[in-house]
């Protein structure tokens, strides 16, 4: 490929609404462009880039006797409402009618699909067990589209669906697929990718990891242990304290606190640590917004997700009236209003002598003393994990807390599909049994962003050679110098004939643009071609992470440069 043949133009400077660096690289380096809030048209470079993805993928999925399907993007709403999720998934799934008046809707995801696709199929023992992949578009109409590839609301994603007539068959497929998945984000250049486990959300099943590239860019938080390795979303993650009762406890007294709501402006205001105060959050259910309180120790955070797994439905902070009875600013667990339901997290366990809310305008009480003043709590996981927490698996003190972009996931869906949608086969005693299901999930166009947001420098992507556009890039510096247009063109017809993939750049333009595109386009291996290496009948290979750099004689160029792809072909 001749680079001035290339669709797309590079740009000099950093666009000024792109907020992470991958997504600013795509746009200056004519990968991607916007065509809509979280919409975009792929340039030749990134579609090159996700071809070689998806085959790295394919390859790994056959390995573990996957079969490769393709299921429809337009789907009739009827499959999603014999699962349920036509109506218990919000706006994300886009619904529309088709011309005959047929509610129809995008595919966000596959699971009522890959059910359809195979339940009069595998209607005996003897059929199972089978994985079913797709590498397909899917559509997730996004509330807040972010940088560039990383959150977008149309997307490439590699979906598999494995069928298994035990939980110890698909326990073992499962081990086998996260060890695919090791191996997918390694020969794609990231193996720092950690597994984490997750909450399995909308998609169901007690049993689910993600696959995270740490960085501070990145949307989820992470849990990690220092001590013994545990990682964790911090949805997912167990918030452990541990409380120590003071030896005597106060009596329990209203104090008045004018013009204070906060609870650092209350711990401020009675001199006491905020590890001594029970603050409260309030929420509303989406579905009839009924009042739900959270109480918590004063240094905690509400995890949302745990509340949500909780009470099995959507929320929303509360908007507090006057018929709701609760004082905003001043509520507390003693003497709470009926007309909410009233939770409690577990880092008030064995608390005594705290500050709450006293649930009447400018007062709050001292001397809290839960197993005392509300004998009958009962105590949740509710609070997010934090820095410095101790672990849920050594139980040490070793905690901190991470950035990550999510790469990929794996769930076991168990039978919550088939069961809803029917799904039955007849096992070896002819009784009629669910199939367990497991699924399997990585963003190819996600992951290629993720990719340059890991391997890039301040003038561009630095791509590993397995999924790099092409692996070598010449650079003919001064083109119309006769003995440097024949070098170039020759060792450019040699390298093709060779099977290496290369982009040419022989346009007359200066050295300084030319390395300039060439940064910009990251491909690991550059070659240049130049007046002044020519003098000593040699050109000049480095390599673009510049860890490498030699000059070799213009015969031994060819071979030198096979040996080097081959080398990083191999990592």
């Amino acid at each position: 490929m001749k680079l001035k043949n290339l669709v797309g133009d590079r740009f000099k400077n950093r666009p000024s609404d792109c907020q992470i660096d991958s997504h600013a690289i795509m746009i200056r380096g004519g990968y991607i462009k916007y065509m809509a809030n979280g919409i975009f048209s792929s340039y030749t470079p990134v579609k090159r880039i996700t071809r070689k993805i998806e085959q790295i993928i394919r390859e790994e999925m056959d390995a573990i006797d996957g079969q490769e399907v393709q299921f429809p993007v337009v789907m009739p709403a009827g499959i999603w409402e014999e699962s349920g999720r036509y109506e218990s998934i919000g706006s994300e799934l886009l619904r529309f009618r088709d011309r005959n008046g047929s509610p129809m809707v995008l595919g966000m995801t596959h699971e009522e699909a890959s059910v359809h696709l195979v339940r009069e199929y595998a209607q005996s023992y003897t059929k199972y067990p089978f994985m079913i992949y797709q590498i397909q578009t899917k559509f997730r109409d996004e509330a807040r589209p972010r940088g560039g590839l990383i959150r977008v609301r149309e997307f490439t994603m590699k979906d598999a669906y494995s069928f298994h007539t035990s939980q110890e068959d698909l326990e073992e497929y499962y081990e086998k697929c996260h060890k695919a998945y090791e191996r997918i984000f390694r020969r794609c250049g990231v193996p720092e990718v950690v597994s984490v486990k997750s909450d399995s959300g909308m998609m169901g099943g007690s049993v689910s990891h993600e696959f995270m590239l740490l960085t501070p860019v990145g949307e989820d938080s992470i849990a990690i242990c220092s001590e013994c390795g545990y990682s964790a979303n911090m949805e997912a993650s167990e918030s452990i304290v541990e409380n120590t009762r003071d030896e005597f406890s106060q009596s329990l007294e209203k104090v008045f606190t004018p013009n204070i709501h906060t609870i650092e402006e209350v711990c401020d205001f009675l001199k006491t640590p905020v590890e001594k105060s029970c603050k409260a959050v309030v929420y509303q259910k989406n579905e009839d917004d009924s009042y739900v309180t959270v109480f918590l120790r004063g240094d905690m955070d509400v995890n949302e997700t745990k509340l949500r797994n909780l009470i099995g439905a959507e929320i929303h902070p509360a908007v507090i009236t006057e018929e709701s009875c609760l004082h905003a600013g001043f509520i507390g667990p003693v003497g709470i209003s009926e007309n909410t339901m009233v939770l409690f997290d577990s880092s008030l366990k064995n608390t005594n002598n705290l500050s709450c809310g006293a649930n009447e305008d400018e007062y709050h009480f001292t001397g809290l003393d839960l197993s005392r003043d509300v004998p009958n709590a009962e105590y949740h996981d509710l609070a997010k994990i934090k820095d410095g927490g101790i672990c849920p698996c050594c139980r040490k003190k070793s905690i901190s807390v991470s950035r990550g972009i999510e790469v990929g996931n794996i769930f076991q869906l168990g039978t919550k599909y088939t069961k809803a949608m029917g799904m039955t086969y007849l096992d070896s005693e002819g009784n009629s049994q669910y199939p367990i299901m497991g699924c399997y999930g990585i963003g190819v166009g996600r992951l290629s962003a993720s990719v340059c947001e890991a391997h890039h420098d301040d003038y561009g992507p630095i791509w590993p050679m397995p999924i790099a556009p092409w692996q070598v890039h010449i650079c003919a510096v001064r083109s119309d110098n006769e003995q440097v247009r024949a070098t170039a063109d020759n060792l450019y017809k040699t390298l093709t004939d060779m099977g290496i993939e290369v982009i040419y750049d022989d346009r007359e333009v200066s050295a300084g643009v030319m390395f300039a595109d060439a940064d910009l386009l990251g491909v690991p291996l550059r070659v240049i071609v130049s007046p002044r290496n020519l003098k000593d009948n040699c050109c000049e290979l480095v390599s673009r992470d510049k860890t490498f750099s030699d000059k070799k004689s213009v015969g031994e160029v060819a071979n030198a440069v096979a040996e080097y792809v081959k080398e990083k072909m191999n990592i």
